[in-house]
């Protein structure tokens, strides 16, 4: 009688759930125990690729790819400093400028894990939250794919049977364009499901869609979700996973069940799709799969009549095992949501990545969220890190360059800034991701994501930093001077327990003429001036993804902001260095904020935004 395998390593003495998995866990652990060998051969492979790029030649390198010399002759950039050459390339010159391979489109980058689009017009800055465009080559997909097939041996560890069912997720593709050059332009997972490598995808029983890939690939965000929760509710036996990219995109498909749920019992009773889907390949997919179920019509109108909404997810989807949503970074907000509505199922995050390259994955997935650690595979691009002290600048001066660390030499409980060189080209690029180091596998290190660089407010795909924050204040106050009204104090607060979430900024009025203040009309142009002068990830959310809900004011009372230092003082800060914060989050300071709270106003109407317009 043969025996399973057995991976011996500290992924634990588990028994793969497939025979081809056996393969994809040594791969795994070959490559973390050999990281620093793994990485000079990743350095040495990418710069050979492309010393002969107009980026590399102006370094000087002599045709050498060892370490030493690369990081005593290249620098660390940011994306402003390759901003000249990336317009170059989305402008259509075709020369080898970063990369020797044909630069094959671009993907967007507005967050820690994977997201989304932008069009190239000239603009000038990049805020926090704006677009960067990432060049990529037809190679990489290879790569990232590569790492998928990593994330399912892994969790097979972990979570049994999942070869016995399928996956809901709530997949979608964002808007793309393209660049002056005729470059696609687009957010990497938009990317993805448009590849052959996710369209063609070979069957596998253990990572089987609810959703068709026409329901994916619809850009009518309306259609795509309808078409998606109607076959999750079809096959809601069968699902034994629910998910989405992020913790908000679940809960905003929740929220769309708790709107649309008697219009799909309805479709589900007759076996007739809504009219508003006219999506001709969804209605042609959907026709294989709707018929009339007057039973399972009636069971859903019994498990969302009313408001009792706890634990809705494993009312309706009995079997599910976990929810597959990242809860890491500026997610964690909304755990307590999603506990709300799955009665406390597990939450896996399974992999980082972003749009610059795809670092690691979480080897123990069902871990608390508290706990979540991603070990970084040394085969996806060069890594480097610069140790990270909020009070010592990481960067103090163009003649003192930064310390940087290697990826096996970091050290365990520091944290660092994430340092990229890819294959597409980017070299020594800083992507923004603040990591502390949690321990290793092997001796591969494995890190906590802590945050982002500079993000004040994030509720979605949006990044909103504080001087953004600051420019759209300044710009709504200008509204305010006709009734001699000004701000003494503000600061903000992402309120996620609506859904969907949004922005509350908090203002403390001074008046000149306490007779003649602002009126309520003119404190809603505020959010409304407010929102518009955000950066387009934030308004494509707003105008387009509808995943975050209208900017709020609320106008507290005289001596409000003075109660906030006093707490804060009462607290342990220094009335020396007290400031006042221009985020909050602590459940205490937003009590304190809102129980002084004397008249709250929204944006009357969404801002603007086009897939053309860039700042």
């Amino acid at each position: 009688m043969s025996v399973e395998p057995v991976v011996s390593s500290p992924l634990g003495h588990r028994r793969p759930a497939h025979e081809k998995d056996v393969e994809a866990l040594e791969f795994i652990e070959e490559m973390t125990r050999n990281c620093d060998s793994v990485q000079e051969r990743v350095l040495g492979e990418i710069l050979s690729g492309n010393l002969d790029t107009e980026y590399l030649q102006r370094f000087q390198l002599g045709g050498k790819t060892d370490r030493d010399t690369f990081k005593a002759k290249v620098p660390v950039v940011t994306y402003e400093d390759l901003k000249p050459e990336i317009q170059r390339i989305a402008n259509g010159d075709r020369s080898k400028i970063l990369s020797s391979r044909p630069i094959s489109e671009f993907l967007t980058r507005q967050d820690q894990y994977l997201l989304m689009m932008f069009r190239i017009t000239n603009c000038s800055g990049t805020s926090a939250g704006e677009r960067k465009l990432m060049p990529t080559i037809e190679e990489e997909w290879n790569r990232r794919q590569l790492l998928y097939s990593l994330l399912m041996p892994v969790m097979n560890l972990y979570v049994p049977g999942l070869d016995k069912g399928k996956a809901l997720y709530f997949l979608f593709v964002k808007a793309e364009t393209k660049t002056p050059g005729g470059l696609l332009a687009r957010p990497v997972l938009t990317g993805y499901y448009k590849s052959d490598h996710f369209k063609t995808r070979p069957y596998d029983p253990f990572n089987v869609y609810t959703s068709p890939n026409e329901a994916i690939l619809c850009p009518d965000t309306f259609q795509s979700m309808y078409a998606q929760m109607l076959c999750g509710l079809i096959m809601h036996h069968e699902v034994l996973r629910v998910g989405a990219v992020f913790a908000s995109g679940l809960i905003r498909a929740i929220r769309f069940l708790q709107v649309n749920w008697k219009l799909l019992a309805h479709d589900i009773e007759t076996g007739t799709l809504n009219p508003r889907i006219a999506d001709p390949s969804i209605r042609w997919c959907m026709e294989e799969s709707l018929r009339p179920d007057q039973g399972l019509a009636e069971f859903i109108w019994t498990q969302c009549v009313g408001e009792a909404w706890e634990g809705i997810i494993t009312r309706i989807w009995p079997n599910t095992k976990y929810l597959d949503v990242i809860v890491t970074g500026a997610m964690a907000q909304y755990i307590p949501t999603l506990d709300y509505y799955s009665r406390g199922l597990p939450l896996a995050c399974t992999m980082y990545a972003s749009s610059e390259c795809y670092f690691g994955l979480n080897l123990n997935p069902i871990c608390k969220p508290s706990e979540v650690s991603y070990t970084i595979m040394p085969n996806m691009g060069y890594f480097e890190f610069t140790p990270h002290d909020p009070q010592v600048p990481a960067y103090p001066s163009l003649d003192l360059p930064p310390r940087m660390v290697d990826l096996a030499n970091v050290e365990v409980g520091k944290e660092y800034e994430l340092i990229v060189t890819t294959y597409a080209g980017l070299c020594r690029y800083r992507v923004g991701d603040i990591l502390r180091v949690t321990g290793f596998h092997n001796s591969a290190p494995q890190f906590r994501f802590v945050r982002r660089r500079n993000v004040l407010l994030s509720i979605d795909s949006d990044k909103t930093d504080e001087a953004e924050l600051q420019g759209a204040v300044e710009r709504a106050l200008r509204l305010l001077r006709e009734s001699n009204t000004s701000v003494v104090e503000y600061t903000s607060y992402a309120d996620t327990a609506t859904i969907p979430g949004h922005y509350v900024i908090y203002w403390e009025l001074l008046g000149k003429d306490k007779e003649n203040g602002p009126s309520h009309e003119v404190l809603d142009q505020c959010c409304l001036t407010m929102e518009e002068s955000l950066n387009s990830v934030y308004r494509q959310c707003r105008v387009m993804d509808n995943s975050i809900g209208p900017l709020e004011i609320r106008v507290v009372k005289n001596g409000s902001f003075e109660e906030l230092m006093d707490y804060a003082i009462s607290r342990g800060a220094s009335i020396n260095q007290y400031k006042v914060p221009r985020c909050v989050s602590l459940g205490p300071i937003v009590e304190l904020l809102d129980s002084r709270v004397v008249s709250a106003h929204f944006s009357p109407r969404a801002p603007s935004w086009t897939p053309e317009r860039c700042h």
